[in-house]
């Protein structure tokens, strides 16, 4: 209590100081940073980055083959997206992985330079420049104006997402036959941008149609 009054009666005579501490510690917290999250086989998902041997592992694809004896073998395809390479490892059910920390942000294709591509980031619209090896399969997909996300580690771009759904126009495709309307009947189709995909069969030459680009799919008539 001494030590109170005393702290308050120079306060009064010195103006304001320090107050002491009286035995309280304070700690300083440090600026939040992501986490690892720790995943299993039950959690793979076609899409989903994970860190193996210090860089980050795209799944492409997994299959899960269950045994007579013992517990199930997960096997699955990686696209390292740092190196662009594909491994396939196969994993005991159970086994644990760690998410890689990626961070997404939103950007727009802005033009083509040599082998780069130039983007505008959505929120600062600060501009960079992808290699076209980190989305070579994309190339054929990206046009003018067209909004992407990037996905960055350490500071650096390793993917290049592209939205679930664009609109495209056939330029090139064989006719239908006429009478020829069976369930299923597909042919290849070129598109606008360059490329070809399978579409049903009673599409025809000048149809614009609704694309996933990430797969490569059709998906409906516009």
């Amino acid at each position: 209590m001494k030590s109170v009054l005393a702290f308050l009666f120079l306060t009064a005579v010195k103006g304001f100081v320090a107050p002491p501490s009286f035995g309280v510690q304070t700690t300083k917290y440090a600026p939040t940073t992501p986490l690892h999250v720790t995943i299993d086989t039950s959690d793979i998902k076609n899409g989903i980055t994970i860190e193996l041997n210090g860089e980050p592992h795209k799944v492409i694809n997994f299959s899960v083959m269950k045994q007579a004896r013992g517990a199930a073998k997960t096997t699955i395809k990686f696209k390292n997206l740092m190196k662009g390479n594909t491994i396939e490892n196969t994993y005991r059910s159970g086994e644990k992985f760690q998410t890689a920390l990626v961070e997404r942000k939103a950007a727009q294709f802005t033009y083509t330079d040599g082998d780069s591509f130039y983007f505008m980031d959505s929120e600062t619209f600060e501009e960079c420049f992808v290699q076209k090896s980190i989305a070579e399969d994309k190339e054929k997909w990206i046009s003018d104006g067209m909004e992407v996300t990037l996905v960055w580690f350490n500071e650096q771009v390793i993917d290049v997402n592209l939205p679930n759904a664009m609109v495209y126009e056939i330029v090139e495709t064989d006719p239908n036959v006429k009478g020829n309307s069976a369930q299923g009947h597909t042919k290849p189709a070129t598109l606008d941008c360059g490329a070809v995909i399978t579409v049903p069969g009673y599409l025809a030459t000048g149809e614009k149609i609704k694309v996933d680009p990430e797969k490569g799919e059709f998906l409906s008539r516009v």
